[in-house]
């Protein structure tokens, strides 16, 4: 049980609520440590030009993307991928504009999972998303938007924001709650690096992105499936392909696969090992003492900060949950409707030498060139659906690495190296992105530790 004396006068600052959970939280101690800087305190509210979220309204979605506008939940906007697939018809989208994100925005999560924060660049313009997402709309006032992004993202944002939080079994918080978030005014020498490394990695992450969707693209449109789903169909006992689930006997993938098949290789020709290693117990240390640790779903997250350092004494071999760089991950467990079933990951340098859950299966590939091949190929649009087509199980369908062993895909052709250079130029921009990133959140969070000794 934690306990703690709490002053009337800090009622006051907490919108006089009562809560244990807000008086003993991190974000008493988070504020307490930001007053005591020597620096002016500022906060969200006057930092911004606006600072809005909007009113739940109904859906009307549309199946063709020539119909429709582009829309986005709150989870969409905090990946690495941006895009959900999901379009609202357009005549509703006109009534909805205010809802539009643009260009260095700062976005934050206001419900349910609290405080993931992100930096918006073209990849989120004009996009629709939920009304359940606060936008800061910044200002420069007096701490320009890169630092209050890098503040927001720190541990010093995430408690303040996580602070304010109410509702019973949903976590909320609201736009005058962000708004009165602390930020110091730091010394201008700090705002401008940081400022600077936010700016940068926002345009290396977007010039990642579009390297990555030019080498799909190319794949796309090679190998094109169609995205109308055939809902019932016949087949005799002896075409049936791995199970008896419609999923497992999708007739447009057998279509998409026909289009390459006299020119494919099997992935366990090219291949060092397929593997998902075994369930295993998770002890976790200090960051000092073990491994940093992810799970498959946060690989989905654009910039992966490790808060878990997993134990060597757990696992009988910690090399089989290590990741190299180039190693292609694929979740292997989730719905075949959507969500990471069949996702595929490629290990940049952010994730070298981090141990993966065991829900991941790892792709060792002979040569590091045709693992960036397969990779662009296994993001395409037929790729996917494929992937999951191999899915088995009834309650949570999940993918063998045996099964992935045996999949065909298209042998290189006079667009290889093309494709090579396209994935190569993604992997190190990402990369890239993700160390400016972090970089700039560790300044800001080492100019207010400094003063905290």
């Amino acid at each position: 049980m934690i306990t703690g004396i709490i002053k009337t006068k800090t009622f006051a600052e907490c919108s006089y609520r009562f809560d244990p959970d807000i008086h003993l939280s991190e974000g008493v101690t988070v504020r307490r440590t930001i007053n005591a800087l020597p620096y002016e305190i500022s906060n969200i509210g006057e930092n911004a030009e606006k600072v809005f979220y909007g009113n739940i309204f109904s859906r009307i979605f549309v199946e063709k993307p020539d119909h429709g506008v582009e829309y986005l939940s709150a989870s969409d906007t905090m990946v690495a991928e941006i895009g959900s697939g999901k379009y609202i018809s357009k005549k509703q989208s006109e009534q909805l504009k205010y809802l539009m994100l643009k260009r260095d925005w700062i976005i934050v999560t206001c419900s349910g999972t609290l405080g993931k924060v992100a930096y918006t660049n073209g990849l989120f313009e004009n996009k629709l998303v939920t009304h359940d997402l606060i936008r800061i709309v910044p200002n420069d006032n007096k701490v320009l938007r890169g630092c209050i992004y890098a503040f927001l993202s720190s541990k010093y944002g995430y408690h303040q924001i996580t602070q304010s939080q109410f509702g019973g079994v949903v976590k909320h918080i609201n736009d005058e709650q962000t708004k009165s978030i602390k930020v110091p005014v730091f010394p201008k020498k700090i705002q401008e690096e940081t400022d600077s490394l936010i700016r940068l990695s926002s345009s290396q992450r977007e010039e990642a992105t579009m390297c990555l969707n030019e080498a799909v693209k190319y794949f796309d449109s090679l190998y094109s499936i169609n995205q109308d789903i055939t809902k019932t169909f016949s087949l005799r006992l002896k075409q049936l392909k791995l199970g008896i689930a419609a999923y497992n006997n999708n007739i447009e993938v057998d279509e998409f696969i026909n289009k390459y098949e006299d020119n494919s290789i099997q992935l366990k020709d090219i291949t060092s090992k397929i593997f998902a290693p075994p369930l295993f117990k998770h002890i976790y240390l200090d960051k000092d003492n073990g491994y940093p640790f992810m799970t498959g779903s946060e690989l989905t997250q654009f910039n992966l900060r490790y808060y878990r350092w997993l134990s060597p004494r757990g696992v009988k071999d910690i090399n089989d949950y290590v990741v190299k760089k180039g190693t292609l991950l694929l979740y292997k467990s989730g719905t075949t409707d959507g969500g990471i079933l069949g996702n595929v990951f490629i290990t940049d340098k952010k994730l070298d030498g981090c141990c993966l859950s065991d829900h991941v299966i790892r792709i060792v590939f002979n040569d590091e060139k045709m693992a960036y091949w397969a990779f662009a190929f296994l993001k395409s649009k037929g790729a996917v659906r494929m992937l999951q087509r191999l899915a088995t199980g009834t309650m949570i369908p999940f993918i063998t690495p045996e099964r992935i062993s045996e999949l065909l895909i298209p042998a290189p052709d006079e667009n290889y190296n093309r494709i090579i250079d396209l994935v190569e130029r993604y992997i190190d921009l990402n990369s890239q992105s993700k160390a400016n990133e972090t970089k700039a959140i560790e300044l800001v969070e080492a100019e207010i530790e400094k003063w905290n000794k």
